[in-house]
């Protein structure tokens, strides 16, 4: 049986990461089974549109992914799951306009950035370091902050003012992740990613405050800039970036922030998890945006739901060639036609280039190890062969964590 797929994204990297596997390309009005839209999704989902998609047809989008991808969201769900967070940094406006302002006067001298919650590539952002500044902005905008007028909400957060420089120059982190399911939680890290690097020396000083070009690491907003080079694009691997890392801080450090970034990623898809409308139908590829301080913490910037597709280099273009092929290659199950009810679970061969991030079965499948009695570890043992011999799994593709205890049971137990 031949696999079908539409797709309203004119990217050379989908279509032939698609019919490099013999699938063939129809319209939205045929019958697809694999889609990669970016628009009019939603009506998928719809109850009034009296389309029910069936168990062989998986779609790249949750239905409420907005949940994560807004910034105002992303804020609220954060917060909602971490209650006793330390210090608030990070407001909506205008609905949280008078707790901005009393935590601004706590800190006058500070430094603030202005991001529209539903805008990308660096459009409408903005630094401020004085009330006044955005009193002033408040009056000249079109949207006042009146919550009864206001049709755009922006976020206010505190700026990292002592970003770690490369070269004197900032950059932040572009890192893909895959969910194919949020209820339970199944996610996978993408190794490859990439710095994106301003191309003026930071300068935090007040006269510096409106230049974008050393503040906002955007490709959209540098490549206008006049020390733009289109030849690396402003850009170094991640693989790169770890080994300039080991050899100025240390080894240790190092790993130390990497789990930083796969912790903070984890608990942010924790954050959205009970909110997101989960279908069994959709996976997910998040752009996640992350900045590294001078002391060498990770810091969230803001998570993407449609990374953009288009490459700025050659090594670009191999990238995200890679990341469509690995996508495709965990999200269908192993007889190589789309079917929804797998459980999701890729063999370590199927996941190639991508780590497990988190997997909420076989978390369950370890706590039951760890506390069940003679009884419930059979059932359990039962439960996992069942998903090797439906996924060809090897105990190789677990989590270093569970390995040991399952080896072990498998021999003392069974």
């Amino acid at each position: 049986m031949k696999v079908t797929f539409c797709t309203d994204l004119d990217k050379s990297v989908v279509v032939a990461n698609c019919e490099k596997r013999g699938w063939v390309q129809v319209g939205p009005e045929d019958d697809w089974l694999i889609a990669k839209k970016e628009d009019g999704y939603k009506s998928l989902f719809s109850v009034d549109s009296g389309y029910r998609m069936n168990d062989n047809q998986i779609i790249n989008h949750f239905p409420n992914h907005y949940e994560i991808s807004r910034k105002d969201l992303l804020v609220k769900n954060i917060k909602r799951y971490r209650r006793d967070l330390e210090k608030e940094v990070t407001f909506v406006l205008p609905a949280d306009y008078n707790m901005f302002v009393e935590e601004y006067r706590k800190a006058p001298q500070s430094t603030w950035i202005m991001k529209p919650c539903g805008r990308s590539q660096g459009s409408g952002i903005f630094l401020i370091n004085k009330l006044s500044k955005l009193k002033r902005w408040s009056r000249e905008s079109k949207n006042p902050f009146q919550p009864q007028l206001s049709k755009e909400s922006y976020v206010i957060s505190r700026y990292i003012e002592n970003p770690l420089l490369i070269g004197g120059k900032k950059f932040d982190l572009r890192l893909y992740v895959l969910v194919t399911s949020f209820r339970p939680l199944k996610a996978y890290q993408f190794k490859h990613g990439f710095c994106r690097f301003c191309t003026v020396k930071y300068d935090s000083s007040v006269a510096e405050l409106d230049n974008m070009y050393v503040h906002l690491t955007n490709v959209s907003v540098q490549k206008h800039g006049s020390e733009y080079n289109a030849l690396h694009g402003g850009k170094m691997s991640v693989q790169n970036l770890r080994l300039y890392l080991e050899s100025t801080r240390g080894k240790a450090v190092t790993e130390t922030l990497f789990d930083q970034i796969s912790w903070l990623i984890t608990h942010s898809l924790k954050a959205v998890a009970p909110v997101i409308a989960t279908d069994r139908h959709c996976f997910e590829c998040y752009g996640y945006d992350i900045i590294i301080d001078n002391k060498l913490k990770p810091w969230l910037i803001e998570v993407n739901a449609s990374p953009s597709l288009t490459s700025t280099t050659a090594n670009d273009r191999i990238l995200k060639h890679k990341l469509l092929d690995n996508i495709l290659s965990i999200i269908i199950p192993p007889c190589g036609y789309p079917d929804v009810r797998w459980n999701k679970i890729p063999s370590r061969e199927a996941m190639r280039d991508f780590d497990l991030l988190i997997d909420e079965d076989l978390i369950h499948l370890q706590e039951e190890m760890e506390t069940g009695d003679k009884y419930t570890v059979k059932q359990t043992m039962y439960r996992w062969n069942r998903y090797a011999l439906f996924n060809c799994c090897r105990i190789s593709c677990l989590p270093n964590k569970l390995k040991p205890n399952l080896a072990e049971r498998c021999v003392l137990e069974l």
